[in-house]
């Protein structure tokens, strides 16, 4: 059974810089832990420590987690460990640089800090998977899921190189665990929004549906992102497991129903949904974790399926 435990955490933040990282960062220290980031790029954020570390170097890696983070740590009787591990950095996409570079970073990486984080003794750790992982976002043409909505049994066979290297990260993150006994969540990261995007970007997706089909038609505000980061450093004892990452809702104006007939006929529902529930699912990470997603752009933009 898991435990919940509200206390404040030493935590070493990989990918702060990214656009995840440098919202979930600070959600994190406004939240009471002390958040060290390690990237290439530094984020500057005056609640949060910054260290340049190249994570594909095993010595970096280690030497950053045993390390100091801050200067009135000298003060301490004894150097302090880190309680938690949150590991966000990675190529984030493809066509940023070559496959091969993609896959060997975001492999090497993920390997590197969980080597590190569990033979310094961290027992628990949080690692960014992704929604590519099942195969749809980046497949060459058009991929429907197997069944929906989807969730985390559901197959992960992907044909490009970043989700490849996501999945391998899984593997790697499972065996550590079975090696260790430590508890080790992987989130699969659907699409992630910041608040300003809303205006930006949603009025074409609400025009167009189809330009989601990709993403599953779903999306993650940043500060849910961070809640549910914050959710799996307060849940102990699950040992190993993943959860999709998700809004509640769709990031499109359609109802299920018009995007089942439109996009998803003879793909199988394995369960009934709610008029405007997302179809990729978050029901785990509600039952384990209490996750329990706050943000929509129904918030911020009028539904044009609305009526009065």
């Amino acid at each position: 059974m898991p435990q919940w435990f509200d206390r404040d955490m030493r935590i070493f933040f990989t990918g702060g810089s990214g656009k995840a990282g440098r919202h979930v960062a600070p959600y994190l220290a406004q939240h009471g832990h002390q958040v060290t980031t390690a990237d290439l790029v530094p984020l500057r954020d005056p609640a949060v420590a910054d260290l340049r570390v190249d994570l594909t170097d095993v010595g970096e890696t280690y030497s950053a987690l045993a390390g100091l983070a801050r200067m009135d740590e000298l003060e301490l009787a004894q150097q302090p460990a880190y309680d938690a591990v949150v590991h966000f950095a990675a190529v984030p996409a493809i066509l940023l640089t070559s496959d091969a570079k993609t896959y060997a970073t975001n492999v090497l990486s993920t390997y590197n800090v969980l080597e590190a984080a569990t033979r310094l003794g961290v027992r628990k750790i949080v690692f960014a998977s992704s929604e590519t992982t099942y195969g749809v976002c980046f497949a060459q043409g058009e991929r429907r899921p197997q069944y929906v909505p989807v969730d985390e049994n559901h197959p992960t066979v992907p044909e490009d190189a970043y989700a490849m290297s996501k999945v391998a990260g899984e593997v790697t993150a499972r065996s550590f665990q079975a090696r260790t006994g430590s508890d080790i969540y992987g989130l699969r990261i659907n699409n992630v929004i910041e608040p300003h995007e809303y205006a930006e970007k949603f009025p074409a997706y609400l025009a167009d549906p189809s330009l989601r089909r990709r993403n599953i038609f779903a999306y993650i505000d940043t500060r849910d992102l961070g809640q549910m980061v914050q959710r799996c450093l307060e849940v102990d004892g699950l040992g190993f497991e993943m959860f999709n990452v998700a809004n509640a809702d769709m990031s499109v104006a359609e109802t299920t129903q018009q995007v089942l007939d439109r996009f998803y006929d003879g793909v199988k529902l394995s369960r009934q949904m709610g008029r405007d529930e997302t179809f990729y699912s978050i029901d785990k990470a509600r039952e384990l974790l209490g996750y329990a997603p706050q943000h929509s752009w129904r918030d911020v933009l009028p539904d044009p399926t609305a009526t009065d």
